[in-house]
């Protein structure tokens, strides 16, 4: 199909091309770079609305979406996104930028995780037999590299690594590519070396550290509906399976298992970076709430208990966290590749699922990338081609994110901060040390060893107690409460016009989201209060402070609240005044981030209030004018609580693909599997596969009962169309857990599609005239059915030149001028197109001819089908057009 134009006229933006016939029909965009291999999702989008997920392509350049069961009204506004990040377009310079401040740095805590410890280590790797794990073609490596404590006595808890998606082989000449097994000349990417400088700093400190491989996941993972979160979590589990029996069978263990202590499976830290963070998540979560056999790659007891998580630059495509294990979050806040940020929900979306005792922090570090983490995917540093995912431009450089910005961390300072807060986590929800929380929870404390990087920090859970959580039902007047995903500016949290994002907005599978809010306040004037009421009284008996989770816009500094609270006999009292500021940001970042202040509560408001009867909170603005969104209030009491798991349901949902048949309705029932124990509540989203329309309600749920109930009508006919695809989704709102969060029923187009005539409507004209086919179909379809036409050379005689047609029409079909004068065969990306609507049984086919005064001999053109790569379709008939001079 040419680059300029697409059926209904519509003319492609640069870069785009439709190929193929039917069902092998396929969007195709091409970079002008190779986009690299990373942990964000590919995505088309049509406007806001998502059309799905492409394959890539070997280049890394070129990404094809079949376009069988997508509905594709209009191409006037594609866009290629990957965590919200534009990848067909440079972001806009917003103008005048503000001044970036530095933030304050915080007093030093008490203790720095950061130091090394008292062991020496040592290292050393295992290669085990792969293993097969569903859905994947080729088997998965069991490689592993191993750093522990030397001369350690008794069994030592286990930290375990997980890299992220990365490419997977390279040659010594500099060649990349995603495949698996590597070819010939090539050789596997060491990412799961990337993380020495970390297992050695948790080695000296007493841990076994283990850093696996999962090339043979990156590789096939694109296809999988999850992102590969569940062959990513199966894998975690055949490497702590393996362990479990070393610890038992010492002599059984590889040499590099040996020369360490044994391992306490009992005390185990997961540890991912991006895809590997998600992988992590979910083995957290099989590993206390099974998954279905089917789906899951590991069948074997659990032999093993996980005390935290530590995600790195993560995704969470599912936004399905544990929120009974403790996490912590790294958000990077250069970070190129996931670059809205997504392990927000992380930490978002744990509130009130569960019991809440869980601490869940999110680590900003400003000036920190995505890739440094990891010294395999550090130029410099790496064996493997390696590069910086912060997107730079040279000519617009970004103040807080391009290379020699004073926010911006060196690869050595990023990863010493890095490492810092990984042990921090090792010593908070392994070892217990609750002397290490002020560095994770808001407290405002520092490590010195993670100098000179700038590092936030909030959270939620642990010993929070009630909470004025806006997802909730509340009441909100002298501010607006808003939706976090929402295309209507006046319902978003954060319009789309606006330059930046935030974590805490980060989209998820719907262009509309119910549940996910904030209070949004906007003043020009010091003095008017917000006020939050929730639908029943809360108690704020025994708390030493309320701790607000407040965004003030990136870049302003000095932004002051009021806060008060009243109880329910109508006393009002105002606990104190918080100041916020910005974090250092541009358009390019998702710097729109909640920073946790706290106010005081003693003994003083405790006389003066019923502190177990509070029905509102109130925030005055006490600065001129300003913008500043609440996330949510909390009871604040320091301490880590002893975390015990709720036995909670687990929601998995599946897919079922099916033959539409010759005739007749069937109904399907998409399936839902539903197992664990208790009852809990999810949110389940359908979408309607042709409105594109997504409606959503809450269902509780139980194990065995199928309160999910997802009919789907499948019509039969005997017309060619495209496979329907009835898509449904949930996400956990109360006592749940959410595995596989999407699936649905695939109805599977089963007739052919119609075969392609063309035949002359006017194939002869005088100069002026156009040029017709007559493009007919063997038998009507129930949708648009068309082929590109490739213009061959002419062997006998004249071929018609640029100068013969319409130019307009040689602009939308190629973006290409007459001049230099060339024959149509020889013009750059000219295809025609021709689409037969649904119902229909044929279209005219025009080549518009222009009228000149050059007396000329007749002039012709060649047309054939041509194949999805755009070559002439071997057997396809050849048409020919002419034009001879005006009588």
């Amino acid at each position: 199909m040419p680059a300029g134009s697409a059926e209904g006229g519509d003319e492609l933006p640069p870069d785009w091309t439709i190929t193929g016939e039917g069902s092998a029909r396929k969007l195709v965009w091409r970079s002008d770079e190779r986009v690299p291999m990373g942990d964000a999702r590919v995505e088309f989008y049509a406007g806001d609305r998502l059309l799905g997920r492409p394959a890539p392509a070997e280049d890394g350049r070129t990404f094809r979406l079949g376009l069988d069961g997508v509905r594709l009204d209009s191409v006037r506004d594609l866009q290629v996104r990957a965590a919200g990040r534009r990848l067909d377009a440079s972001v806009p310079a917003s103008g005048a930028r503000a001044a970036v401040p530095v933030p304050q740095r915080p007093p030093a805590n008490q203790v720095d995780p950061g130091k090394p410890g008292a062991f020496r280590t040592v290292t050393g790797e295992y290669d085990l037999a792969p293993v097969r794990l569903p859905g994947f073609a080729e088997p998965v490596e069991m490689r592993a590299v191993v750093v522990a404590p030397k001369d350690a006595d008794g069994r030592r808890p286990l930290a375990l690594f997980l890299h992220g998606r990365h490419f997977t082989c390279y040659t010594p000449q500099g060649g990349i590519s995603g495949d698996w097994p590597c070819a010939a000349g090539a050789k596997p990417v060491p990412s799961h070396r990337g993380y020495l400088r970390d297992q050695r700093l948790l080695a000296s400190q007493g841990y076994v550290t283990v850093s696996i491989s999962a090339n043979g996941v990156n590789a096939q993972d694109w296809q999988a509906e999850d992102g590969g979160a569940q062959a990513r979590s199966s894998l975690v589990r055949q490497h702590l399976a393996r362990w479990a029996d070393w610890s038992a069978h010492p002599g059984t263990a590889p040499a590099a298992v040996r020369k360490a202590p044994k391992a306490d499976l009992s005390r185990v830290l997961l540890v991912g970076h991006s895809r590997g963070g998600e992988g992590v998540n979910r083995a957290a979560m099989d590993s206390l709430y099974p998954p279905p056999a089917a789906q899951d790659g590991y069948h074997g007891p659990v032999r093993w208990r996980i005390r935290g998580n530590v995600l790195i630059g993560p995704t969470i495509f599912g936004q399905n966290p544990v929120p009974d294990v403790p996490s912590m979050t790294i958000l990077p806040g250069c970070d190129g590749d996931v670059s809205d940020l997504q392990g927000e929900l992380y930490v978002d979306g744990t509130r009130h699922v569960s019991r809440g005792t869980a601490l869940h922090s999110a680590v900003y570090m400003v000036g920190a990338n995505h890739n440094y983490f990891n010294s395999e995917w550090t130029p410099g540093q790496a064996e493997a081609p390696a590069d910086d995912d912060f997107w730079h431009d040279e000519e617009q450089p970004d103040p807080v994110c391009s290379p020699g910005a004073k926010t911006r961390l060196t690869a050595d300072q990023q990863h010493k901060a890095g490492a810092t807060y990984i042990a921090a986590a090792a010593r908070l929800f392994v070892a217990g040390d609750d002397r290490v929380r002020p560095l994770l929870d808001g407290s405002a404390r520092r490590a010195p060893s993670a100098d000179p990087a700038h590092v936030l920090t909030h959270a939620v859970g642990a010993n929070r107690g009630a909470g004025f959580l806006p997802d909730t039902k509340v009441t909100v007047s002298g501010a607006r409460l808003c939706s976090a995903v929402d295309p209507a500016a006046a319902r978003a949290c954060l319009s789309s016009e606006r330059a930046g994002t935030s974590p805490h907005f980060a989209r998820w599978e719907t262009d509309r989201e119910p549940g996910r809010r904030a209070v949004a306040l906007s003043w020009n004037s010091a003095g008017s209060p917000a006020r939050v009421r929730p639908d029943r009284p809360l108690s704020l008996a025994g708390a030493k402070a309320l701790a607000l989770r407040v965004i003030v816009p990136p870049n302003t500094t000095g932004t002051q609240l009021d806060v008060s609270v009243t109880d329910t006999a109508g006393r009002h009292r105002t606990l104190g005044r918080v100041k916020v500021d910005g974090l250092p940001g541009s358009e390019r970042t998702a710097s729109f981030w909640g920073r946790e202040v706290r106010v005081p509560i003693g003994a003083d408001d405790a006389a003066a209030l019923d502190l177990k009867h509070v029905k509102s909170l109130e925030l005055t603005p006490r600065t001129r004018s300003g913008r500043a969104w609440l996330m949510d209030a909390w009871a604040w009491r320091p301490g880590t609580p002893v975390v015990r798991e709720a036995r909670l349901p687990r929601v998995d949902i599946g897919r079922l693909t099916v033959e539409e048949g010759a005739s007749g309705v069937r109904t399907y029932r998409v399936p839902v599997r539903v197992s664990g124990q208790g009852s809990g509540q999810v949110r389940l989203f359908v979408a309607d596969p042709v409105t594109g329309r997504v409606t959503d309600r809450l269902v509780t749920v139980r194990p065995g009962a199928h309160d999910i109930d997802v009919p789907v009508k499948v019509e039969g006919n005997t017309r060619y169309g495209y496979d329907l695809q009835h898509d449904v989704f949930v996400k956990a709102v109360r006592t749940s857990v959410v595995g596989a969060h999407r699936g649905g029923v695939t109805a599977r187009n089963d007739d052919p599609m119609p075969s392609i005539s063309v035949t002359p409507i006017a194939d002869r004209v005088a100069e002026g005239q156009p040029l017709k086919w007559r493009v007919s179909l063997s038998a009507v379809a129930d949708v648009e059915v068309g082929g590109s036409f490739v213009l061959l050379p002419v062997t006998d005689g004249q071929e018609l030149s640029t100068k013969d047609v319409d130019p307009r029409w040689l602009l939308a079909n190629t973006g290409e001028s007459p001049d230099p004068e060339r024959p149509l065969s020889k013009v750059n990306g000219l295809y025609l197109w021709a689409s037969v609507e649904a119902g229909q049984k044929s279209t005219e086919l025009v080549v518009p001819t222009l009228k000149d005064t050059v007396a000329e001999p007749a002039e012709s053109m060649r047309l054939q089908l041509a194949d999805e790569a755009g070559e002439p379709l071997p057997g396809a008939p050849v048409v020919t057009g002419t034009v001879v001079d005006s009588p």
